[in-house]
């Protein structure tokens, strides 16, 4: 057949567009209205241990994150690694204690813990969104004096004698003071700021934080859009387990004054709540495991997990 009278290849119709490649086209439009709100805005991530724990799940989590750069916010992600922690300690065979879900953290264990989450734990998720598109950089408490930490200290009562008693948690911090100045530079850039929950003294001295601990201090310090805190469950639940998506600061401390937020998750909730008092606009506690969680929050009417404000729901 000669050029001239070859037919011409069929071009796609309205009619042919699968319902996959429209569903997909009506989710970009749907969100593009939350891109422009978030546009431009700091947005923390608090990637947790558990959540971080598949590999495709990991995967997922950078290309996320890469798009949220992309389209113009600025994603500063804070990870923690209880769990990878846990098993270096076995695998080395150095016994750990904890108090209040906080590890006693001595001078051989903290070295551990900077190793795994300075080391092997902040480079693969640099090496992942990196490999995504983006350009990540791996940073902890102790560059350019990022987080300056103070020594965490808890209490117990004495069952015995009802005198409380000063507990020695070791090299345990808490943020003392964030330098924004750091992040604010990088946020101007390309780079996507990865840190590592580990403080540093006043003489030098290297402190393990709680990563909840110090998303919700940076978040403050930055005066973030959104503090999204990713774990293992889906969020607030209230006393008959069904999930809370909004609440306000006030009906949050409601409560966990009732018994309804509590264990583990107060000290989540609490940080959501300091978080908002520095001027967060909101702090999200959500699921991790599941693909897209990020993108399911910013970018739909619903969002994703639940959601802690000043003019949350009552």
């Amino acid at each position: 057949m000669s050029e001239k009278t070859a037919k011409p290849m069929s071009q796609p119709t309205p009619t042919r567009v699968s319902d996959e490649l429209r569903a997909k086209t009506a989710t970009l439009a749907e969100a593009l209205p939350y891109m422009r709100l978030h546009a431009g805005q700091t947005l923390v991530i608090k990637y947790g241990g558990h959540a971080m724990g598949e590999e495709h799940l990991a995967l997922s989590f950078a290309r996320d994150i890469v798009l949220l750069k992309q389209v113009g916010m600025n994603p500063v992600v804070v990870h923690g690694g209880g769990p990878q922690i846990g098993k270096m300690l076995d695998r080395l065979k150095i016994k750990s204690e904890f108090v209040d879900g906080l590890r006693i953290t001595d001078a051989a264990t903290v070295e551990i813990v900077e190793m795994v989450l300075s080391g092997s734990i902040n480079k693969q998720i640099v090496s992942y969104i990196n490999a995504a598109g983006g350009k990540a950089i791996g940073l902890s408490g102790k560059d350019a004096g990022l987080i300056r930490a103070k020594r965490l200290t808890r209490t117990k009562k004495d069952p015995d004698s009802n005198i409380e008693k000063v507990l020695d948690l070791g090299f345990v911090g808490e943020p003392a003071h964030v330098n924004a100045e750091v992040l604010d530079t990088l946020a101007r850039s390309d780079f996507i700021p990865v840190i590592a929950p580990i403080g540093v003294g006043e003489k030098g001295e290297t402190y393990n934080i709680n990563a909840d601990t110090v998303a919700g201090a940076v978040a403050g310090a930055l005066r973030a859009r959104r503090l999204l805190l990713l774990t293992d469950v889906a969020g607030v639940m209230d006393k008959a387990m069904s999930f809370i998506p909004e609440l306000s600061v006030k009906r949050t401390k409601e409560l966990i004054a009732d018994g309804t937020i509590s264990g583990g998750m107060i000290p989540k909730v609490e940080t959501c709540l300091s978080a908002v008092a520095q001027g967060v606009d909101g702090a999200v506690i959500m699921d991790g495991r599941v693909p897209n969680a990020v993108l399911l929050e910013l970018f739909t009417a619903p969002g994703f997990g639940t959601r802690i404000s000043r003019r949350g729901a009552k």
